[in-house]
């Protein structure tokens, strides 16, 4: 025990830095060579589309800067989904949501991505301005992706493209907006906290 506080700084510093680069993108932007193939693979399965959004999303990761970013989620769910084969007859819309966060989460967890928050909303939209079509949605959620790559690896192969029709079959319509990484909820910033606050405790122990 002795030896434990003798070097907790040592400990938890380490502790800390193992995390930090684990949960921060160091590998930098995407290459050119990363973007041309990512829109090969995204065009071969039809996933962006129309043209107009196939051109907004090859310029979303064109502009990448290597860091991390928050994807926001409105989900106006499917109250009579289609009935899928891995799902059944009585299936309902979150049921065919969970059988695609079945293959996200582990995907998103292993990639240091996660949701910061999910929840179901208590009204229409209150401030509302045009597009009449956009004030209902059934639930609201964010998700942190450590960076697009890591976003473009989770969705780029034959798995992600099969679970992705049951969170189409599920939704009568859905709106995913990226926004910049705001520092207060940065984990690394918590993390960071909470190990410092914990080092000093020993400190103070040690002196008793």
């Amino acid at each position: 025990m002795h030896s434990l506080f003798k070097n907790h700084w040592f400990i938890f510093s380490t502790i800390y830095l193992i995390f930090f680069f684990w949960y921060t993108n160091i590998s930098g932007p995407l290459s050119e060579a990363e973007i041309k193939e990512a829109m090969k693979r995204f065009d071969s399965r039809n996933i962006v589309t129309p043209l107009k959004d196939r051109k907004n999303f090859l310029k979303f990761i064109q502009e990448d800067d290597g860091g991390d970013f928050y994807m926001v989620n409105y989900l106006d769910l499917n109250e009579s989904p289609p009935i899928m084969e891995n799902t059944g007859k009585d299936a309902s819309a979150n049921d065919l949501l969970d059988y695609y966060m079945e293959y996200m989460f582990p995907e998103m967890f292993s990639r240091a991505s996660h949701p910061v928050f999910f929840g179901s909303t208590s009204a229409n939209a209150i401030d509302h301005i045009g597009s009449p079509e956009t004030k209902e949605w059934d639930q609201v959620g964010l998700i942190r992706y450590r960076s697009i790559r890591d976003m473009l690896e989770i969705s780029g192969n034959e798995v992600f493209t099969e679970r992705h029709q049951y969170k189409t079959g599920a939704l009568i319509k859905t709106i995913a907006i990226p926004v910049a990484s705001p520092l207060i909820i940065d984990l690394r910033i918590v993390i960071f906290m909470l190990i410092l606050m914990l080092a000093l405790s020993v400190d103070k122990l040690r002196k008793k």
